[in-house]
Formats: structure tokens, sequence, C-alpha cells
């Protein structure tokens, strides 16, 4: 390892004869973002906005200040405090070509367990004029069967009591906020994760905690705190120790922890700013009135496909994304999905070629080059299927429409949350709510129906005779036939019948 150059600003002449570089100056760049969670899918999305935004003198007030929220974050943190922020992105083309850029739009990096009050302050300081969220789906603390925000959280109790060393996003926002307000600066809360209305999930869910926590910031904030929505899309799966070693050996470079991704991006943004905003429409961002269609596009197309592909795939025995699709039987399992069930909940969307956009989907999924775990995939899915999924069956319910294939799908995670696939093979599930889960699921091996007692994460689908119907009679014949047979059988009676 003695001769590959550390990716670092003082080797960054270095490190430019082999990967493209910044060429601003980033000496002159502030930070008037603070970013929360700075994961593979932040740097490859806004970061990446924002780097190329940089390049335009003009921009020197947009850097980000990385913010590591969590224990957990500790190694990426660690990584980008020795780069000095900079990152390199390996855009794993079509074709199998690879692209690569150092990305040097986060200027600072702050760890928040280390030194609480530190965040705070550069949250509420006059540089900062944008606070974006990437907390994950799990992160807003919302509980799908009350529709409210979960005081029973444990770190929820601590922050009430801990004000001026908070644990949750909500701890901290709440005390930046409080600053602000006595220099009355105002400033936008930008949420930048997959669901839908992020923007008024983050501020419903951050003034229920306001109205408990500090009850006379409400009016303030109400007034000079805007929160947009926004739509993201980009495939990022997680880094893997061969896509390190590859860019090591190819290019010289030392970078601990690259970024991989797709080349396809999108970023639809409501424009809604109380202290300004970068440019981001001139490098491929859009800002529109409405993001809703967008993002319901998004959410129950791609975010639900992947769901549904990683809980098929998984159980089939697949281990990536890719490998999943390539199934025919898996692919035109999706594809009907997509078109029996999402499309017609998707009857708003003017000027969207929704045929294209599934066809492109397909096509991204089957990247050979991603190799997008499906572990990471089926991760957290009791927070994904609330937001991805069962929005389309309650939509198709409501209109006493066809709710088979996610009947099918939700039945597979039901045998999924055994823990084994048809191979007995071990699976690795990571979800907070693993053990619930776990429980259910052994209950539901005599008794299918049991699973959807999960209130937190179906609501009222327990009471719904038409989906407990379908979920049952896919459960029984996912466990005696196996799911590429399974698969098989709902894809034919779907085609015989039109």
């Amino acid at each position: 390892m003695e001769h590959l150059i550390k990716l670092n600003q003082k080797n960054l002449a270095k490190v430019a004869k082999n990967i493209p570089c910044p060429t601003y100056d980033r000496s002159k760049v502030k930070a008037g973002i603070v970013h929360v969670g700075i994961g593979g899918f932040h740097r490859a999305h806004e970061a990446f906005y924002t780097d190329q935004l940089l390049h335009d003198e003009g921009n020197n007030d947009w850097g980000i200040c990385g913010v590591a929220l969590l224990d957990f974050d500790t190694k990426i943190y660690n990584t980008l405090k020795e780069q000095d922020g900079l990152y390199t992105l390996v855009i794993k083309e079509l074709d199998g070509t690879l692209t690569r850029r150092v990305i040097g739009s986060i200027v600072e990096c702050l760890y928040a367990p280390e030194n609480p009050m530190q965040v705070i302050e550069k949250m509420a300081s006059a540089d900062i004029k944008i606070i974006t969220l990437t907390i994950t789906e799990g992160g807003y603390n919302y509980n799908e069967a009350t529709e409210a925000f979960d005081f029973d959280n444990p770190q929820i109790q601590y922050d009430l009591e801990h004000p001026s060393a908070p644990k949750t996003i909500f701890g901290y926002l709440t005390q930046a906020l409080k600053q602000r307000q006595k220099h009355n600066l105002a400033v936008t809360i930008q949420s930048c994760d997959n669901i839908k209305g992020n923007g008024d999930l983050a501020k419903r869910m951050l003034l229920s905690y306001v109205e408990k926590a500090e009850p006379e910031l409400m009016t303030w904030i109400e007034e000079h705190v805007s929160f947009p929505n926004s739509m993201v899309d980009r495939i990022t799966p997680a880094t893997s120790p061969v896509d390190i070693s590859n860019l090591n050996a190819a290019t010289g470079v030392d970078d601990a922890w690259p970024v991989v991704c797709e080349p396809f991006h999108q970023w639809v943004i409501e424009d809604e700013f109380k202290a300004g905003r970068p440019a981001w429409e001139t490098v491929g961002a859009r800002f529109v009135e409405d993001v809703d269609p967008f993002e319901k596009m998004k959410l129950t197309l791609l975010n639900a496909g992947h769901t549904v592909l990683g809980v098929l795939g998984a159980l089939r025995g697949c281990s990536t994304i890719d490998e999943a699709v390539h199934n025919k039987d898996i692919r035109t399992f999706l594809k009907l999905y997509m078109d029996l069930e999402v499309t017609p909940t998707l009857s708003d969307l003017e000027g969207v070629d929704l045929d294209k956009y599934k066809e492109t989907l397909l096509n991204r999924f089957g990247n050979v080059y991603m190799k997008d775990q499906i572990d990471r995939i089926c991760s957290e899915s009791s927070a994904k299927f609330p937001i991805f999924v069962l929005p389309t069956v309650n939509a198709q319910l409501a209109h006493d429409k066809h709710v088979d294939f996610a009947a099918l799908v939700v039945a597979a995670w039901a045998i999924y949350s055994l823990g084994k696939d048809e191979n007995q093979q071990d699976l690795i599930i990571k979800d907070v709510m693993h053990d619930a889960l776990a429980k259910q699921a052994l209950l539901a091996k005599d008794n299918p129906a049991v699973f959807l007692e999960l209130e937190s994460i179906f609501g009222k689908l327990k009471t719904s005779d038409i989906f407990v119907a379908a979920f049952t009679k896919a459960y029984k014949v996912i466990s005696e036939n196996g799911i590429q047979q399974s698969v098989i059988k709902w894809n034919k009676s779907a085609l015989k019948h039109g």
C-alpha cells in the first residue's frame, strides 16, 4: 500500500494526474449546507450535484458540512476526516466501463456523538442556509399504525431529558432552531430520503417533538423554516472491498471509502427555500411547484420494484438485484406488478411516459456491473413496505382492484422473516423490528394472516377480507411450491386473464 497516493487535500494535485479532481479552490468554499447522514447515497447524489455546481466560482457559499449523527457512523466519519472530505465517485456504466471522479463538495465533517454542541452550533450558524437529511425511512420516528410521532422511543425520551446532548435528529434540530430564533435566522430543512411527502413528514414529526420539547418555538418555525418535498433517485449499492481494491489498482490512489453508483440520477425539488439556495437546476436538478406525482411514481415503481426483487430474490437464493431481475419469471412478475397494480394508481402524471420509465427501471435493475446486494435492499423492510408497497395496496383496495401480486410479495416477506431461503441457507436480516417479525412469522406458519397483525407496519390491512384472502392464498402456494413456481403460476394467471 506504500506506493499508493493517499487521497487527501495535500495530495490532490498528484491524484489529479490519475483521476479527474475538483478544479475549484476548496479553501475558498465555505459550508452553506449542513447535511446529516453522509453515507453512500448522499455522496452519490446531493454532494455530486453540489460538486458540479462549485466549479462555478459564484457558488463558493454552498459547500457541505457533513454530520455523522450516530455511533454507527464512526467509520465513515473517520474516513472522510482523514481524506479531508474527499472521495471517489465510481459510476458503473451499462456497458461495464467505469467513470471516476473525485468529489470535493464536503468541506467539513463533524461527529455528533463526540461533540453534540458543536453540531448544534453549526446548524445554528448564520452561514448555514439549508439543513439536508438522509436519515433513512426509519429515522423519522413515525408509527404507521397511529400515523403519529413515536414518543415511546427511548432515544426520544433521552433527548427530552438531555436537550443539550441529544441523540436524535429531532433533538439536534430543535436546539439549533432555538438558537436561530434568537437571531431570527430563517432556514430550510430539506429531506432527501425515499419517502412520499418527505418534507411534509419531516415538518410534522419535528413539530410533534418541538411541541413537547420547546413549545414556544412552534410559531417561529411555522414562519421562518421551510420543508420542501423532494424526489431523489440514484441506485447506490454498498461499496465492496473489491470496489476499493479495483480503484486502488487501476488508479494508484488510496481511497478508503469510494462510492459506486449507476449513471442515472434524478432530483426533483419543490422551490420553497427560506434563506436562498444553490442553483442546482444548472447541473441537472429540477425545481417544481408540486413534487408529489414524481415521488409517487418513483417510490411505488423503483423503490417498490427493488423490494419485490429483493424479497423474491432472497428466497430464491439470489445475492444481487441484477441476478434476481435476470430470472425471467421474476422479471415478468415485476413487470406485471407494475402494470396491473401500480400503474392504475399513477393517473395524475402528466407528460411522463410511464411505459418508458418502467422499461428503463428494468434495465437499471439489470445492470450486471452494479452488484447491488439483496441484503442491502431488504434491510429495514419494516420501514420500507409501508412506504413503497402498502400505499399501492390500499389505493387498489379502495377501488376494488387487483392486489394479488402485492399479496404474494407480502407473503414472501413473511416467509423470508423466518430467516431461511429455499435452500435452507441463513438469510442476513437487518431490521429494527427483527424480533417482532420473526415472532409473527413463526405464528404465521399455522395461521398466515397473523403476520398482518403487525399494526405498526400494516395498519388496518388485517381488516380487509380481500387482502387477507389473497395473502393467505399466496402464503400457502409459496409454502407448498416455492417462489419460482408460485411466480410462474401468478404470471400465467394474469396473462391468461389479460
